[in-house]
């Protein structure tokens, strides 16, 4: 797996953690970073941090897309997994410029199908291209 995979997986897990336990994000971010110590290699970490942070600060921007480009779904009702592997690949169109969207889609496509149900894949994949296609996302 490569590194920026696994921070993506990795980042997937942290924010799934914060959205179930409501608690402190700070406080939870170093709790989750000991627990992973092993996996925050120095090739991971930084873009685990960037990935992160960025969706916890961006979070309103986010999900003010998400809420307006998913068809017939709220936020709050959007399985966990899937929400957030949706916030992370928003947050890529965002302010990852270097990243084309194409990637960052099917990354997120991959993660979907590896931890949420059979349908996040096609869920996913048809939410974050609509916001591709009509923000004018490249």
């Amino acid at each position: 797996m490569g590194d920026r995979r696994q921070a993506r997986e990795l980042a997937l897990q942290a924010l799934f953690f914060f959205d179930i336990e409501k608690s402190d994000p700070e406080q939870s971010l170093e709790l989750f970073c000991e627990e992973n110590e092993e996996k925050l290699i120095e090739a991971v970490k930084p873009f685990f941090l960037d990935l992160v942070k960025g969706v916890l600060e961006n979070s309103s921007q986010i999900d003010a897309l998400l809420n307006k480009y998913s068809k017939n779904w709220k936020i709050s009702r959007m399985p966990v997994v899937d929400r957030n592997i949706m916030r992370v690949a928003i947050f890529e169109f965002l302010k990852c410029p270097d990243i084309p969207t194409s990637v960052t889609i099917n990354e997120a496509v991959e993660i979907g199908k590896k931890y949420g149900t059979r349908d996040s894949g096609a869920f996913i994949n048809g939410v974050l291209d609509r916001i591709r296609s009509l923000e004018g996302f490249k």
